[in-house]
């Protein structure tokens, strides 16, 4: 990345941020009229929620400084708003909870916040609400690495998201191999095929889902009546590694066999060591490769075969 990139990415995040303080500054109003300072309200929210029952586990998740976070729990002791117990688990450490006046100090800052979203929220459509959930899940995603080692659960694609993968796997192609428009033409053939055609006995397909953010998708698709393969396949650079592949083609190879199939085919290029050691581990054999010029290169094409 130059220097030029960086800056202009640098200043776009800083652009976000003063737009999130401007307009979305969560109890900021009612904040001025309470008692308790933002940071004694996320404490409070963490310990409603059971979100940390340590000291060491709350200033991991809020990001606090331990004698800053000290000082305020030892403020809300003498105050009634929590208890502390020694834990059963490890002598050094005492568990918190809130008490029934630190509840019902919450409870209404609580429901201040919920209703200054909802009157922000209310502005937009339905549709446009789940658009803006779905983009702040992705920026969660991006920006903390512990999500990224959350479970992964595989579902069928739903309305839409067709069309998404064929868009973001052209966007990973490009950027990864320099592929032209004419890869994002044959993803477009394929969804539209298998959306058209499909038949739910022989032909399915997978979102790799974790915590809402697709991070990876496939399908079998019908070739024959004995033969099937592998399409629209990819893992999300993030997450690969994690076992993500793993587990799509897993999935592949459990339905092709139960649909009856003797084989099942996937395609990759002789530049793709991820693809080519994964389909190693998961029993496939390169039974051809070919040159030839796709997608604005020179490409050698590989057939990797498995039997049922």
């Amino acid at each position: 990345m130059n220097d030029s990139a960086a800056q202009r990415r640098a200043e776009a995040v800083r652009h976000f941020n003063r737009f999130y303080t401007q307009h979305i500054g969560v109890l900021h109003d009612h904040l001025q009229k309470s008692v308790f300072s933002l940071t004694e309200v996320r404490v409070l929210h963490e310990l409603a929620g059971g979100h940390a029952q340590t000291a060491a586990v709350l200033a991991r998740n809020l990001g606090l400084d331990t004698g800053y976070l000290s000082r305020l729990l030892t403020s809300f002791e003498r105050r009634n708003l929590i208890t502390r117990r020694p834990s059963d688990t490890d002598a050094r450490q005492s568990l918190l909870s809130l008490t029934e006046e630190g509840l019902t100090a919450w409870q209404p800052l609580n429901a201040a916040a919920v209703a200054e979203v909802s009157a922000l929220l209310i502005q937009l459509s339905a549709a446009s609400q789940e658009r803006l959930i779905d983009a702040m899940k992705q920026i969660e995603w991006l920006l903390d690495p512990q999500l990224r080692h959350r479970a992964v659960t595989l579902r069928p694609p739903t309305a839409g998201e067709y069309g998404w993968l064929v868009h973001r796997q052209a966007q990973l192609f490009t950027n990864e191999y320099g592929w032209d428009a004419s890869f994002e033409g044959l993803l477009a053939k394929i969804a539209g095929d298998f959306t058209r055609h499909r038949d739910p006995l022989r032909e399915a397909g997978w979102i790799a889902d974790q915590e809402g953010v697709i991070v990876g998708s496939a399908l079998v698709a019908c070739v024959s009546t004995t033969v099937a393969r592998v399409r629209l396949f990819y893992v999300e650079p993030e997450v690969r590694g994690a076992g993500v592949g793993t587990q799509l083609i897993d999935e592949c190879v459990r339905f092709a066999t139960r649909a009856g199939y003797a084989k099942l085919l996937l395609w990759a290029t002789a530049d793709m060591r991820d693809a080519q050691r994964l389909c190693e581990r998961k029993g496939f054999i390169c039974a051809s490769t070919i040159p030839e010029r796709r997608f604005g290169h020179d490409l050698s094409i590989e057939q990797w075969e498995r039997s049922l």
